[in-house]
């Protein structure tokens, strides 16, 4: 049944069980790019642009019918070489050809570039959940981890508005941007410091 759908999947506040650090960046404002910046050199590497029917999961979150044709962008962006980051962004496919058409023109730019520019664009509020196999974008994360780890991995996404048209990012984060970046920048901060 073709129907605007929610599914439990997400949530709109961060489970308690998570760390400060993780509930921070589930739910940072701004460009996640301007953040992931500030933590070293950040490289993005296109995994998939096509037109895809869209799935259940993402349907309700951009008021569009289930099956109805998006155009889709999966990336990985990765930090000093480590990916860290995998991200799905989507919107119908006539908007991509009218006022999202921009997402077709990015190549390895972040999408930040054609979303904080324009004072007509709004952001919805963020939702997070634990990546599952029911969600699109455990897809994307199995392109790039071998297999997908076990250890649940955190997801968040919110939607663009732009004159009515939705524009759904879907954001990853990598268990080695958890294990390895962070880390990694917590000891250079703490150097420079010294």
């Amino acid at each position: 049944m073709n129907t605007y759908t929610d599914t439990p999947n997400w949530l709109s506040a961060p489970p308690p069980k998570l760390e400060g650090l993780q509930k921070q960046w589930l739910f940072r404002p701004g460009a996640l790019t301007g953040g992931l910046r500030q933590l070293g050199i950040v490289e993005i590497r296109i995994l998939k642009e096509c037109i895809q029917s869209l799935p259940y999961d993402e349907a309700g979150t951009c008021r569009q019918f289930a099956s109805s044709p998006v155009w889709v962008r999966e990336i990985i962006m990765s930090i000093n070489g480590i990916p860290a980051v995998a991200a799905r962004s989507l919107t119908p496919l006539k908007a991509s050809h009218g006022v999202w058409q921009g997402i077709r023109k990015l190549r390895t730019r972040p999408l930040a570039d054609i979303l904080y520019t324009d004072r007509a664009i709004v952001r919805s509020n963020f939702e997070c959940g634990l990546v599952k196999r029911t969600m699109p974008i455990y897809n994307t994360l199995a392109k790039v981890l071998h297999p997908v780890p076990a250890k649940p991995t955190l997801a968040r996404r919110s939607t663009f508005w732009k004159n009515g048209q939705p524009l759904l990012v879907t954001e990853c984060f990598l268990p080695a941007f958890w294990n390895e970046i962070i880390p990694a920048a917590s000891q250079n901060k703490k150097q420079n410091v010294a």
